[in-house]
């Protein structure tokens, strides 16, 4: 199972020796489309003196004529070396995943639902033959006394106890689920999954041979998580990913002694949900196959739940009345508490398990390379590619349900093959489905889609689809967003700017851009060039700054830019608000010396405490530190680590956040900020993170004022920073944490003036006139409703104040004042009433 932010190996082989592969960033992140070659871009970047010299090669050397190329003979050299205007980037040593030849790969493999095909048994067989051999190999291995260490300190070497395995902790033998039954049953039975970080390995494993590090199918296993964002990131061979925090199975023995082992549980770590949904998906994979005998692709897990790929010929496809068939034999696959078996296979014996499979033969033959092994899971007759952990067994899932179901297409290129893809909720108890369902009721009424629309805020137009045409009530909010931030950029020295919406496709390759995000960049050629619409702003910034002298007196130089971003998602990717081709980012850059990381992390967490605090909404912190895919000097990711740690303990207090080791990104160390809304669901809108990758890529440098040789120059870092993110996105979770009732300061419909009788309309186009000079958005219905209906249609369209006029408010210069949770508060002269909105609207109330 792979985490969020994992990614891709890349092959040394295909970068050559000592090439810097730069890669995804958390800020724009995409799935690939394997198989398209970009030209190689050759960037040689002179660093002062003191500084990491480094030559950065962003694809591979059979494309390097078009790094020189200019003009039109650069877009010939392009399409010669296999790049291709709108494809994503995917280097490879095999075959290519969508090979143009073999689009439609799923042919006969389904002709029509045959429940318990004979292929599931033949699948068996295979699998206990190989297992046979398995068995032999782990026989060989030699039990070794070892230590557990747990997250208390206290250092466990034996069980006493009746659960689990008796006797002393050993190598090869003992499991977590044995050192947790050491502990007591009752923690054992509630814990999903280990955590564990090794102080030693035994002599003889090898994580070749354990399937570990070689091969990395999760590529393609795992699909797109649910915000469709991964970071591919360049591996530092010289590090032992066991020595690293790395999730466990339980049921999976140990190969050393343990300096931290976790025993994690469902509501207390994202891990142990992964893991229990990532599961679920297995037993839903096993459903399909029993009740119809699907072709199973990919099943990953999500932020909220799971889904199964399947390839049901081009006629077939699942309908609403199959879901109760699924979710009883899901049933049936949970009483018969299933464990969960992990073995190791060879490429040849990993095809003979999936063979007639054509999805999944070609995810092996594309993905593992020669000579290496992978691993694949067992419950039950269902045996399938996956790099794991899982549950002990399928008896730990208690309460499950099919969701909904949808078309898709194998690797998400709408020429390949037609999948159904069903999607899953799984839970440990059956009361968490119950409140699931609940919730889930109530995001419907919250649902921003349905709100905007009922309140007119935006609409969408299939001529311009995943862009949102904002009308002029949600152009208000919008727009008050903006406001709000550009009122805290002033108070805390951000310089605004303004930089271009096209840009040369040179900037992207120099940036590292192009290479793995030119399909969801909007091209086009201009004079025999290639252009781009921006989708980030940070390469601009990095221009802004190496376009003058620049001095350690200038630093920290805030860059703040609102400036309008395209990205060209998927069509089936769009929805809503939340994923768009169109938007805008309260984006800004940070340029800082060294000394100033400290000060710097720390203002941007006291802007987001501010922010996140006037939407009423509480937040999270982590602090995500060098992954094994990193870029960089190791000494300079120790010292940024450092300075963020001190940041956050300054803010938030020791203890006030939460250590990520090796989550990262591989351009820098980053804060995770984690807000929740009124419904208590996770979102992650706001950004700290730390780039030492584009100053080098852009020669940036400051003048140090020292004298010393060596030492005149130095390099900025980068401070990326956000606290809406996209302001569509951030519209989209207000609207739904408000649930449509915007507070007075970002309400659309702030008031609206109902006179009881038509003699009192001038008096109220009067006031009207007055509120709106004061800045405030103020109607007055004129309708021949009842004064009943006219109160009630202002409550139900969320004006905040209703004020009603009559015979008395016109003699007194009053308003008599009603909220539209239609509680009166009586009558207040108009200048009281207008002090009082100031007031609210001052306080962002």
């Amino acid at each position: 199972m792979a985490k969020k932010g994992e990614g891709k190996q890349s092959d040394p082989r295909t970068h050559g020796a000592g090439a810097v592969c730069l890669n995804k960033t958390a800020k724009f992140a995409v799935l690939d489309a394997p198989g398209i070659k970009q030209p190689e871009i050759v960037v040689v970047v002179s660093s002062p003196p003191a500084l990491l010299d480094e030559t950065v090669t962003s694809s591979s050397s059979s494309a390097s004529a078009a790094a020189s190329a200019s003009g039109g003979d650069k877009a010939a050299a392009s399409k010669e070396a296999g790049g291709a205007q709108g494809r994503r980037t995917l280097i490879s040593d095999g075959p290519r995943m969508n090979d143009a030849t073999a689009k439609l790969i799923g042919g006969s493999s389904f002709e029509r639902r045959t429940p318990n095909p004979e292929w599931v048994k033949a699948r068996e067989d295979a699998y206990a033959e190989v297992k046979a051999r398995r068995d032999a190999e782990f026989g060989a291995k030699i039990p070794v006394s070892i230590s557990v260490t747990m997250p208390d300190g206290t250092v466990l070497t034996e069980n006493s106890k009746k659960g689990g395995a008796p006797g002393p902790f050993e190598a090869w033998r003992t499991t977590p689920y044995d050192v947790a039954c050491a502990i007591s049953q009752g923690l054992a039975d509630s814990s999903v999954v280990a955590r564990v970080t090794y102080s030693d390995i035994v002599a003889d494993y090898d994580p070749a041979e354990d399937g570990v590090g070689g091969a990395n199918v999760d590529d393609a296993l795992m699909g797109e998580d649910e915000d469709g964002e991964g970071v591919e990131e360049q591996v530092q061979a010289s590090e032992d990913p066991l020595k690293k925090p790395q999730l466990w199975d339980l049921s999976r023995p140990l190969v050393g002694s343990v300096a931290k082992l976790e025993l994690l549980k469902f509501d207390s770590d994202p891990d142990a949900k992964t893991t229990f949904w990532h599961s679920s998906a297995h037993m839903l994979g096993e459903a399909l196959e029993h009740l119809y005998g699907c072709r199973l692709t990919i099943g990953p897990p999500l932020a909220g739940g799971f889904y199964y790929d399947s390839y049901m010929g081009a006629k077939d496809a699942f309908r609403e009345d199959d879901y109760k068939s699924i979710m009883a034999e899901v049933a049936k696959i949970t009483k018969k508490k299933q464990k969960f078996e992990r073995m190791v296979v060879t490429k040849d014996e990993a095809l003979g398990l999936v063979a007639g499979n054509p999805f999944k033969e070609q995810i092996i033959r594309t993905k593992v390379p020669e000579g290496t092994r992978t691993t694949v899971y067992k419950c039950g007759d269902f045996i399938d590619l996956c790099r794991g952990p899982h549950l002990v067994h399928t008896g730990k899932v208690k309460a499950f349900s099919a969701t909904r179901h949808s078309a898709t297409n194998w690797l998400g290129d709408t020429d390949n093959d037609s999948l159904q893809r069903m999607y899953g909720i799984s839970f440990p108890d059956k009361k968490m489905l119950k409140v699931w369902k609940e919730n889930q009721e109530k995001a419907k009424e919250r649902d921003h889609r349905r709100i905007a629309m009922k309140q007119e805020l935006i609409m969408f137009h299939d001529l311009s689809a995943g862009s949102a045409f904002w009308l002029p009530h949600g152009a208000r909010i919008y727009n008050k967003l903006i406001e709000f931030i550009k009122d805290h950029y002033w108070k805390r020295g951000f310089d605004e700017v303004i930089t271009p919406n096209i840009y040369n496709l040179d900037l992207w390759h120099k940036s590292g851009h192009a290479l793995h995000y030119k399909d969801a960049m909007f091209c086009f050629d201009v004079e025999g060039q290639e252009w781009a619409m921006k989708p980030m702003n940070c390469p601009g910034h990095c221009l802004m700054f190496a376009g003058q002298i620049r001095s350690y007196r200038d630093l920290p130089l805030r860059f703040a830019d609102f400036g309008v971003l395209h990205r060209n998602e998927l069509s089936g990717a769009l929805s809503g608000l939340t994923r768009v081709r169109r938007f805008q980012q309260d984006d800004a850059h940070i340029f800082c010396r060294e000394d100033q990381i400290e000060d710097e992390v720390k203002g941007s967490l006291e802007f987001m405490k501010s922010v996140y605090t006037t939407f009423g909404m509480t937040y999270k912190l982590e602090l995500s530190t060098r992954p094994k895919k990193a870029l960089g000097d190791k000494e300079l990711w120790d010292r940024a680590e450092a300075a963020l740690a001190r940041a956050m303990d300054s803010f938030a207090g020791k203890g006030g956040w939460k250590l990520n080791p090796g989550d990262g990104a591989f351009y820098g160390p980053k804060i995770d900020i984690k807000v929740m809304d009124a419904m208590e669901r996770v979102h992650q809108c706001a950004t700290v993170q730390l780039d030492f990758q584009l100053p080098i890529r852009f020669e940036l440098q400051y003048n140090t004022g020292s004298k010393e040789k060596g030492k005149e120059f130095a390099r900025p870092i980068i401070v990326h920073r956000a606290m809406l993110g996209s302001v569509e996105r951030m519209f989209a979770v207000l609207c739904e944490h408000y649930g449509g009732k915007w507070p007075l300061w970002l309400s659309p419909r702030q008031v609206m003036l109902i006179p009881v009788h038509q003699e009192w309309f001038e008096y109220c186009e009067g006031v009207k006139e007055r509120l709106h000079k004061e800045g405030f958005y103020v109607d007055v219905d004129l309708s021949k409703a009842t004064f009943q209906k006219k109160v009630r249609n202002a409550q139900v369209a969320q004006y905040n104040y209703q004020l009603v006029v009559g015979k008395a408010e016109v003699e007194n210069g009053t308003v008599n004042i009603r909220t539209r949770e239609n509680k009166v508060e009586g009558e207040k002269k108009v200048d009281e009433f207008i002090e009082m909105l100031k007031q609210l609207r001052a306080d962002y109330k």
